[in-house]
């Protein structure tokens, strides 16, 4: 089921009683939200996260009758916890025995047998893409959960979609852009459609009437070059070398110092790796984590933070800061090409 077909279907009032979000698209998954809170009365909502509690309570959630509301919405976050790991994955994997995995099925199917009316159960699974190494964990992901028949792709959308879609939140926030104008914001925010909207909403609440150009743009989204950067660590993490390479062509004609750029993948990277040692399972648990290093961090670098923790493990984390300090010490040599030098730390990260 795509986006639209669920949107179209919650407008007719006729949704499932259970749904699978999966995919990590972030704007289209806060469309559905909102559509479904319509639903609803105020504060008939609720959200449980699977790496806290067990699916087991929540389906017992699920089976209680609320005393304040006929209607809810029970969000299920990060539902890829519940997916067995090591040796219960391996047995899993091998057919072998009764595993956690088929046991949690069954919970599901015995659910989706009676489920309790009004009640809308929305599983969550946003942690990986449809493409590169993440293919096979999202498949893994929608494996486990292949007993609920409704599922949702929440896919990235390629750049001519995301551009498509911007245009048409600019014409709704009555905001005129230039074509140039328009490529530009969708390319400095790497064809993220959440970021593109928040944006495009800043945007129209400073220009008003007037059109805006690129030099507008350029002034007005401060941190683009930094999501672009962002969406390098993206790339990476999926093994897409095209890609990451097509950003990096990106940064320098936008004119970004790269030493810069490699000193933010650097940033971004080790504390990845801190979160990671640390044993943090999400943005939040990652921002009070650093505030209470006396590092403030706001909850979108969190969550960018926690993306890249979900992409690499260990090991991967490891390589890249080995990686960057070599590329690191390549761009301080004599009379470097930054960008034949940055090229090369890519090549060797995704081989």
């Amino acid at each position: 089921m795509t986006p639209a077909q669920l949107l179209a279907r919650i407008g007719k009032q006729n949704v499932p009683a259970v749904l699978l979000l999966l995919g990590p698209e972030a704007h289209q998954r806060s469309r559905i939200r909102r559509a479904l809170a319509g639903l609803v009365a105020e504060g008939a909502i609720a959200e449980h996260d699977l790496s806290e509690v067990t699916l087991a309570e929540v389906l017992d959630d699920a089976r209680s009758l609320s005393l304040f509301a006929a209607d809810r919405v029970i969000r299920v976050t990060n539902a890829e916890a519940a997916l067995p790991r090591g040796r219960a994955a391996a047995a899993e994997d091998d057919g072998e025995g009764e595993s956690r995995g088929s046991c949690d099925a069954g919970m599901l199917v015995s659910y989706l047998k009676d489920p309790t009316p009004g009640t809308i159960l929305v599983f969550e699974a946003t942690r990986y893409d449809f493409e590169g190494d993440d293919k096979r964990k999202i498949e893994r992901v929608a494996k486990f959960y292949s007993v609920i028949p409704d599922v949702v792709e929440l896919r990235r959308l390629a750049a001519h979609e995301a551009r498509r879609e911007a245009d048409s939140l600019a014409g709704r926030a009555g905001l005129h852009l230039d074509a140039d104008a328009l490529d530009l914001l969708v390319e400095a925010l790497a064809a993220d459609l959440a970021r593109i909207a928040v944006e495009i909403e800043k945007i129209a609440l400073y220009a008003g009437s007037r059109k805006i150009g690129v030099d507008d743009i350029a002034a007005l989204v401060p941190d683009a070059r930094a999501s672009s950067v962002f969406a390098l660590v993206n790339a990476l993490a999926r093994r897409d070398r095209a890609r990451a390479l097509e950003i990096l062509d990106t940064l320098t004609r936008e004119g970004e110092y790269l030493p810069l750029a490699l000193a933010f993948l650097s940033t971004q990277f080790r504390m990845a790796l801190v979160a990671r040692e640390a044993g943090l399972k999400s943005a939040g648990q990652i921002q009070q984590h650093f505030t209470r290093m006396g590092i403030p961090m706001w909850s979108s670098r969190a969550d960018q933070i926690y993306q890249t923790v979900a992409k690499f493990g260990k090991p991967q984390l490891e390589r890249a800061m080995k990686l960057i300090f070599e590329t690191d010490r390549g761009l301080r040599d004599a009379r470097p090409d930054d960008r034949v030098v940055m090229e090369q730390f890519i090549l060797k990260l995704v081989s």
